[in-house]
C-alpha cells in the first residue's frame, strides 16, 4: 500500500458517500466542502486506527522527537523551554494515546458534521502539529550533524543520514513514508484545514445533535479502551512490524544483506576546497581519472548509490551477544528446534552505590645474586600498605516488574523446560554488570543475552514478552498477561520431534 493508493481509495469513498448524503438524505450544503469533510475525516480515521493498534510504537517515535527537540532548544534561543521535553518524553505513552484518540474522534466528527466550528479548529491545530513534526523531520536532512537546526547559515544539501528522526510515523508501521512525501502530505492537508475555518457553516450534519454527542463520547471511551488493550493488556491486535508472527527472519536478514552488498556507487559528489564548486562525477570517470581530483583540491562530500533491491528493515540489525560479547545471532536463527526468547527491551531497577575501604598492599621484589654460577634469588617484601576506596553497585529490581518474572515468566519457563525447550533472556537498555546482578537474584536457568533496545522494542511491545522461534522463524509471540497453558502450547506450537537437551 502506498500513500497515493490510500488517498485514492479514501477520495473515491468520500465522493460516493457525499453523493449518497446529497441524493438520499439531502444534508449536503456544498458538495465540495462535504467531499473535503468526508475525505479528511476518512484519512484521519485510517491514520489514527493504524496507530491505535500499536500506541507504543507512536510513543517511541514521540520520545525520539522530544529528545531531538530538547537538543535543538538547548542550542538555540529556545533554551528556556528545553526542560519541558524530557518531561513530555516521560509521559510519551499518555501523549501518544491522547493524540491517537483525538485524531480518530476528529475524523468521526468531520464525517458526521458535529460541532463544525470546534471540529474545524481541532482539525487545523492537529494538522499544524503534524506539519511541525514532518517538517522538522524532513528539513533536518539539510542540517549537518554538527550544527543546530536554527543555524541556517550552516545548512547544506539534503542528506538522508543527517535527519535527526528517521521517519515520522504518520501511519505507524502500516505505510512507511519518505520524509519529503510526508511533509508534502501535511502541507496539502493545510489547505482544507484553513478552508474549514472559513466555511464550517457549509458543513453537512447527519443524525440529531444528541446522537452526535453520544457518538463522540462513545468513540472517545471506546478508543481509549482500544488503545489500552493494544499495549497495556496485550500485544497489538494487528502487527505491521517486520517481526510479526510467521515472519522468516533468517531468510529476510540474508536477503537484505545481499541487497545491501549489491548496492553500487553510481557517482561521486565532490567539492572544490578553494572555490567551493560542487561537481558530480560518474563512478567510472572518477575511478579512471582519479588523479584529476587530488585531495589537496577536491574533497568527497557524498556518494550517490543505487537503491537496494528490497528495502532495509530493522531485521538487518538483528544481532545478539552473551555477557562475554560472544555473538549468538546465528545460534538462534540456525536452531531447528523450538526455542523461547524472553524479550526485555528495558529492565526496571534501582542502583545503590556503596564505597568500601580496603587495605591495598604494594609489594617490592629484591634480586639477590650470590655469584655468577648461581641463579639469582627473588625476595618479595611489603613496600607499603595503604587504604583504597572501592566502589560497588547493588542492583534492586522494581518490585512490580519483578513480579512479572516470578509470577508469569518463570512458571511458564519451568513448564516448557519439561518439553526440551531451551530459553534465552534477551535484554536491552542496561549494562552487563546490572543484567548479571539482577538475574542472579532470580531462579532462572535461561541463557542471558544482550541486544539493542530499539530492536527489542520493535520485536515486541510487551516487556517482558515471549517469542517462540524455530528454524529462524517467529512461530508466535505472547504478552506476559496472555501466556498459553502447556496443553495449548504442546498442541499448537511445540515441535514434538525435538531432541531432548536436558
Amino acid at each position: 500500500m502506498t500513500i497515493i493508493a490510500l488517498c485514492s481509495y479514501i477520495a473515491v469513498a468520500a465522493v460516493i458517500l457525499t453523493f449518497i448524503m446529497d441524493r438520499y438524505f439531502h444534508v449536503v450544503k456544498n458538495f465540495f466542502v462535504s467531499v473535503l469533510q468526508n475525505f479528511c475525516g476518512g484519512l484521519f480515521i485510517v491514520s489514527g486506527f493504524v496507530k491505535a493498534v500499536d500506541p507504543l510504537g507512536t510513543a517511541y517515535k514521540m520520545e525520539e522527537y522530544f529528545k531531538e527537540f530538547e537538543y535543538t532548544a538547548k542550542g538555540s534561543f529556545l533554551n528556556f523551554c528545553a526542560d519541558i521535553f524530557p518531561l513530555m518524553a516521560k509521559y510519551a505513552i499518555g501523549f501518544s494515546v491522547f493524540m491517537i484518540v483525538l485524531e480518530i474522534v476528529v475524523g468521526i466528527m468531520l464525517i458526521v458534521g458535529h460541532k463544525p466550528r470546534l471540529t474545524s479548529w481541532l482539525f487545523f491545530l492537529t494538522i499544524i502539529f503534524f506539519t511541525i513534526l514532518t517538517g522538522f523531520t524532513y528539513m533536518t536532512g539539510y542540517v549537518p550533524t554538527d550544527a543546530n537546526f536554527f543555524q541556517f547559515s550552516k545548512w547544506g544539501d539534503y542528506n538522508y543520514e543527517n535527519m535527526r528522526v528517521k521517519g515520522c510515523g504518520c501511519f505507524g508501521d502500516f505505510i512507511k513514508l519518505e520524509p519529503k512525501v510526508s511533509f508534502i502530505k501535511d502541507l496539502f492537508l493545510l489547505i482544507p484545514s484553513i478552508l474549514f475555518l472559513f466555511f464550517h457553516k457549509k458543513f453537512h450534519t447527519i443524525f440529531s445533535n444528541g446522537i452526535r454527542n453520544a457518538l463522540a463520547v462513545l468513540s472517545l471511551v471506546g478508543l481509549l479502551l482500544f488503545c489500552l488493550a493494544n499495549y497495556k493488556w496485550n500485544e497489538p491486535m494487528v502487527d505491521f512490524r517486520p517481526f510479526s508472527a510467521g515472519a522468516d527472519i533468517k531468510t529476510q536478514k540474508q536477503a537484505e544483506a545481499k541487497a545491501e552488498a549489491d548496492v553500487e556507487i553510481e557517482s561521486w559528489k565532490l567539492q572544490n576546497i578553494n572555490s567551493s564548486e560542487i561537481k558530480i562525477v560518474k563512478n567510472e570517470e572518477y575511478m579512471t581519472n582519479f588523479k584529476s581530483y587530488p585531495k589537496t583540491e577536491w574533497k568527497v562530500i557524498d556518494q550517490i548509490k543505487t537503491k537496494m533491491a528490497i528495502p532495509r528493515t530493522k531485521i538487518s540489525d538483528f544481532a545478539m551477544f552473551d555477557l562475554e560479547n560472544t555473538e549468538y545471532t546465528n545460534t538462534i536463527l540456525d536452531e531447528p528446534r523450538s526455542r523461547i526468547m524472553i524479550n526485555c527491551p528495558k529492565l526496571y531497577y534501582t542502583t545503590t552505590t556503596q564505597v568500601n575501604t580496603v587495605m591495598d598492599t604494594l609489594w617490592k621484589t629484591d634480586t639477590i645474586v650470590k655469584d655468577k654460577k648461581s641463579a639469582p634469588e627473588y625476595i618479595q617484601s611489603i613496600a607499603e600498605i595503604k587504604e583504597k576506596k572501592v566502589k560497588s553497585n547493588t542492583y534492586t529490581w522494581n518490585e512490580e516488574y519483578k513480579k512479572k518474572f516470578t509470577e508469569k515468566i518463570i512458571p511458564f519457563l519451568d513448564s516448557v523446560y519439561q518439553d526440551s525447550v531451551k530459553a534465552y533472556i534477551v535484554c536491552g537498555g542496561a549494562s552487563e554488570d546490572a543484567i548479571a546482578g539482577l538475574f542472579n537474584q532470580l531462579p532462572m536457568k535461561a541463557t542471558i543475552l544482550l541486544a539493542d533496545e530499539i530492536l527489542l522494542k520493535t520485536i515486541m511491545r510487551s516487556n517482558p514478552g515471549v517469542v517462540l522461534w524455530r528454524n529462524g522463524k517467529i512461530i508466535q509471540k505472547w504478552h506476559f498477561n496472555h501466556l498459553p497453558d502447556m496443553t495449548d502450547m504442546r498442541r499448537d506450537y511445540l515441535d514434538w520431534n525435538a531432541r531432548p537437551i536436558h
